[in-house]
């Protein structure tokens, strides 16, 4: 059974949510979720997800999963906010640990102290929506708690790769391995040729409008990264020396201290206000 797919794009981050239903008035999942947040003047706001409540609401969807392809470091992410206003649990990879783990001598926090994700999804685990199936793909690479998540003829394929003009994705995060990418990439592309494949961001060359949408045949044919024919060697080699010509993403530090809580803000402190964390010399 095929979903019907709904997308939003953030110009701001580049990054795209999705809602996943069957119809009027059928279960939902979101996935990857965006939280506004302007550094300049540390605030968040909510107008990127408050699009996304206006349409399950409009829909009559019922939530039941607030989907994370991995631990973004470009955005935060806004499942707390959606599930206090239409419900769904959050869910993560179980790799999840290895990214907390990784960035525990950066943001440490008391034992206790950070919040849970409500459930924590298994390679090769199936989810429902309904009556539509969520096959969870385990894609390290970009960071070892990568999933893909495989719902009928589409795949909502995380940070593995990019529209085929972009490429695929950096592999320089704490836990992240090029030869990992490789190999999740190549299992995505052994999906039928019409597989439809769901980007989690698009960074459109000049002159191109945003997309978001593509097949398994048009990545094999044209991604300029990985597309057929190009080896692991060959890859390894491109993807090392290419980020390490990319500047560290400009809401990293904001976002992965929230994202690896479950996207949970910090408690406000004795005068009323939260604060994040920025370390200082640490990378």
């Amino acid at each position: 059974m095929n979903p019907q797919i709904k997308a939003f794009f953030d110009a701001a981050t580049g990054t795209v949510t999705y809602v996943v239903h069957q119809g009027d008035g059928s279960d939902c999942a979101i996935v990857d979720s965006v939280l506004d947040y302007d550094p300049k003047a540390g605030r968040t706001s909510t107008g990127s997800a408050d699009a996304v409540i206006a349409f399950v609401r409009m829909h009559h969807l019922r939530t039941v999963w607030l989907l994370e392809t991995h631990a973004h470091a470009d955005h935060l992410s806004a499942a707390p906010y959606l599930k206090q206003a239409v419900g769904g649990r959050i869910a993560i990879g179980s790799h999840i640990a290895e990214v907390q783990q990784a960035f525990a001598r950066v943001f440490p926090q008391a034992p206790g102290v950070r919040r849970e994700f409500d459930h924590l999804i298994e390679p090769d685990e199936i989810l429902t929506i309904g009556a539509l199936e969520v096959h969870a793909l385990h894609v390290p690479g970009h960071t070892p708690a990568d999933l893909a998540y495989r719902i009928g003829d589409a795949v909502f394929v995380g940070d593995t790769m990019f529209m085929p003009d972009v490429g695929s994705a950096r592999c320089d995060f704490p836990g992240g391995c090029a030869a990992q990418l490789y190999r999740s990439v190549r299992s995505l592309l052994a999906l039928p040729p019409a597989t439809r494949l769901f980007m989690c961001h698009d960074y459109p060359p000049a002159g191109r409008e945003a997309k978001w949408e593509t097949t398994v045949a048009e990545q094999r044919a044209h991604n300029i990264h990985i597309h057929d024919g190009v080896t692991e060697e060959q890859f390894v080699e491109m993807r090392t020396r290419r980020d390490a010509t990319l500047p560290m993403p400009v809401l990293l530090l904001p976002a992965i201290q929230v994202n690896i809580s479950a996207g949970q803000l910090p408690d406000a402190e004795e005068n009323g206000v939260r604060y994040l964390k920025i370390p200082l010399n640490a990378f």
